[in-house]
C-alpha cells in the first residue's frame, strides 16, 4: 500500500463529469503483412505478459476511512476484457485516411470517466479503417490513463514496458510472488498510517521553510520587478500579467473536440538552430502563430498577447517512477505581435525569463503536502466553481494549456504491429478550455488538440493553422539576413496606396478630359507592378537562393520600364 502524494490525489479531488482527469493518445497501427486475427485479442494477451514490468497498470484506489486523508494505491489484477475493448468505426472510415472518424471517436470516448473501482486505465481498439498505402492492414487504438497515476515524464516509461523496439518483442520473465500471507488493513491500522504520513509531511514543511522562505522572496522579487502588474518597471518580457478574456477563458461542459497535426521533427530542429532557439521555444511560436492566424481570421484576436500555462518536470534525471513530479508556469506567446521575427524574439525572450524565474524555485516546489482534510475541501470547491461558472466571471492568468514532452526517437511496436502516431489527449478545465500537447515519435512531432467543444467546435481548422504556421517559420530570415529588397506583402501593399493616391492628385492637377483618364491607369498600374515585381522577388529569393540576385535585377528592370509613363495624347 502506498499513499498518494498530494499533486497526485489532487487530480482525483478535481475531477468532475465536465472535467475528467485522465490522459492518453491516439495511435494508428500498421499490422504485420498477411495478419489475420483479432487484434484486441492480440493486445489483451500482449498486455497481459506486461503487466509484471508495468505497475502502474495493476493497481487501484483504496479510500481511507471517512475521506479523511488521501487514498492509497494498492495491489489489484486487472480484468483486461474490460480494460481492452473493441470499438467499430463508421463505415466512412474505410475512405481516405479515417483520421475525421478517428478524431471524432476519442472526442465521444474522452468524455467518460475512468471506474475508480478498477485499475484507472483503459485501451479502445479502434477497428474499421482503410489498409495503408503498402495494402497491410491498420487499426486505431486510444488510451486512457488518470493523471493521478503518471505525468508525462511516467507515462513515456510506461510505454517503453509495453511497447518493443521490433515487430517480434522481447520476452518477459515473470518470477512467482514471495509472499506467503496475504494483509488486509483495518481501519484502526489505516487511520494510524494516515495520520502518520501527515505528521512526517508537517515536519519536513517546518524544517524546510528558512530556506524556502529566502529562495522564494529572491524569486519574486526578481519576477516582479520585470512586470507592470503589480508595479514593477516592466522593461522587459513579463510573463507575470493577467491573461485577455478570450473565448477559451470560460467554464468548460462535458464535450470534448479533438484533432490532430503533425510537423517534421528534423526540420522543426534545423529551424529552430538556425534561429538559435530550442525545440520548445519553435513548438511555442508555431502554436502562436496558429493562434493568431485562428482568431485573427475570427475577429476575436485579443489586443494583449494570450498567456500560455506550461507545464515543467521537477523529476531529477533518471527518475521513471509513477507519480506525478511536475509543476506549471506561464509563457507570454506574443500573439499581439504581427511581425514573426519580432514574435520569435518575443517567445525566446519569455521562455529565457520564466526559466530564470524557476530555475530558482524548482529544487523547492512540493509535490507532497499535508491532506487531512482535504479531499472534503477541494472536492466541494471544485464542484462550486464549476457549477456557478466562476471562470466565466474572474480574470485568468492563462488562455491555453501547451505541453512538450519528448518521445522515443525510433519506431515501436506493440503485439506485432508498428505504431505509425502518437497524438496525445490531455485535459481541458473550467478558464483553459483548450490544451496543446506535443510529443515526439519516431520523425515526426505529434500535436493533439484538446478543446471543450462549445468553447471551440471547430478546433479541426486550428489544427489545419498549425500546418501553415510551419510554413511561416520556414519563411522567416535566418537572423543578420539583409531585408531592405524583400518588403513584406503588406507593406508593399501599403505603400502602393499611397503612391497610388498621390499619382492621382498630380494626374487630377495636370491632365484634362481623356489624357487625365490615360495617365492615370498607366501610373496606377505601373505602380502596382512595382510593388508586385517586389513581392515576388522576395518570394523566389527565399525559395531559390542561388537565382536571388539575377531575378531581383529582372523584376527592377521590368518595373523601371513599367513606370515610365506614356505621352499623353494630344487634346483636341
Amino acid at each position: 500500500m502506498k499513499q498518494l502524494s498530494g499533486l497526485d490525489a489532487a487530480f482525483l479531488y478535481l475531477e468532475t463529469p465536465a472535467m475528467p482527469m485522465h490522459v492518453g493518445a491516439l495511435h494508428v497501427f500498421e499490422l504485420p503483412e498477411g495478419y489475420k486475427g483479432k487484434f484486441v485479442r492480440d493486445m489483451r494477451r500482449h498486455i497481459e505478459q506486461r503487466l509484471p514490468v508495468a505497475p502502474v497498470l495493476r493497481r487501484k484506489l483504496w479510500r481511507m476511512p471517512l475521506n479523511l486523508a488521501n487514498p492509497a494505491w494498492v495491489d489489484a489484477e486487472p480484468d483486461l476484457s474490460k480494460h481492452i475493448v473493441e470499438v467499430k468505426l463508421p463505415k466512412s472510415a474505410k475512405v481516405g485516411t479515417g483520421m475525421a472518424e478517428l478524431e471524432a471517436q476519442v472526442g465521444q470516448l474522452h468524455p467518460v470517466l475512468l471506474d475508480r473501482r478498477r485499475p484507472l486505465w483503459k485501451m479502445h481498439v479502434l477497428e474499421g479503417l482503410a489498409p495503408g498505402a503498402n495494402g497491410r492492414k491498420r487499426v486505431g487504438l486510444y488510451t486512457q490513463l488518470h493523471h493521478a497515476a503518471v505525468d508525462g515524464q511516467a507515462a513515456v516509461a510506461l510505454a517503453n514496458a509495453i511497447l518493443d523496439v521490433a515487430p517480434t518483442g522481447r520476452q518477459i520473465e515473470a518470477r512467482a510472488s514471495t509472499r506467503t500471507k496475504t494483509f488486509r488493513l483495518g481501519m484502526t491500522e489505516m487511520l494510524r498510517g494516515a495520520l502518520g504520513n501527515q505528521a512526517q509531511l508537517v515536519v519536513g514543511i517546518v524544517k524546510g521553510l528558512p530556506s524556502t522562505a529566502g529562495t522564494l522572496k529572491d524569486a519574486a522579487t526578481q519576477a516582479l520587478s520585470s512586470s507592470s502588474l503589480l508595479g514593477g518597471k516592466g522593461g522587459g518580457v513579463s510573463n507575470l500579467t493577467l491573461a485577455p478574456r478570450t473565448p477559451l477563458n470560460v467554464s468548460v461542459t462535458e464535450g470534448r473536440a479533438f484533432a490532430s497535426a503533425t510537423l517534421p521533427l528534423a526540420e522543426l530542429k534545423a529551424l529552430g538552430k538556425q534561429h538559435d532557439a530550442t525545440i520548445n521555444d519553435m513548438v511555442l511560436m508555431v502554436c502562436s502563430t496558429a493562434l493568431r492566424r485562428f482568431y485573427g481570421k475570427k475577429h476575436q484576436l485579443p489586443r494583449k498577447s494570450m498567456i500560455a500555462a506550461v507545464p515543467i518536470s521537477l523529476r531529477e534525471k533518471g527518475d521513471t517512477t509513477a507519480d506525478n513530479q511536475a509543476s506549471m508556469s506561464l509563457i507570454s506567446l506574443g500573439t499581439n505581435i504581427a511581425d514573426p521575427r519580432k514574435r520569435l524574439a518575443h517567445v525566446m525572450a519569455a521562455t529565457a525569463a520564466m526559466k530564470q524565474t524557476m530555475g530558482s524555485v524548482k529544487s523547492i516546489l512540493p509535490t507532497d503536502f499535508p491532506s487531512l482534510g482535504m479531499p472534503w475541501l477541494i472536492e466541494a470547491l471544485t464542484s462550486l466553481y464549476g457549477k456557478a461558472k466562476v471562470a466565466d466571471r474572474i480574470p485568468q492568468v492563462a488562455n491555453v494549456a501547451i505541453s512538450n514532452v519528448p518521445g522515443p526517437p525510433v519506431p515501436l511496436y506493440m503485439a506485432g504491429a508498428r505504431m505509425l502516431t502518437n497524438y496525445p489527449t490531455s485535459i481541458v478545465t473550467h478558464g483553459l478550455a483548450l490544451n496543446i500537447t506535443v510529443q515526439s515519435y519516431d520523425q515526426s512531432l505529434d500535436f493533439g488538440l484538446m478543446a471543450d467543444a462549445q468553447a471551440m467546435p471547430d478546433v479541426r481548422e486550428l489544427a489545419d493553422a498549425i500546418a501553415i504556421a510551419f510554413d511561416d517559420v520556414r519563411a522567416l530570415p535566418l537572423p543578420g539576413e539583409a531585408d531592405e529588397d524583400a518588403p513584406t506583402l503588406a507593406g508593399a501593399i501599403n505603400r502602393s496606396r499611397k503612391a497610388v493616391s498621390k499619382a492621382v492628385g498630380s494626374a487630377v492637377g495636370k491632365a484634362v478630359s481623356g489624357a487625365m483618364t490615360a495617365a492615370t491607369k498607366t501610373l496606377v498600374n505601373a505602380t502596382f507592378k512595382q510593388a508586385v515585381a517586389q513581392v515576388t522577388s522576395r518570394s523566389i529569393r527565399t525559395s531559390s537562393p542561388g537565382r536571388e540576385d539575377r531575378t531581383s535585377r529582372t523584376a527592377k528592370t521590368s518595373a523601371t520600364r513599367a513606370s515610365a509613363p506614356k505621352r499623353p495624347p494630344a487634346g483636341r
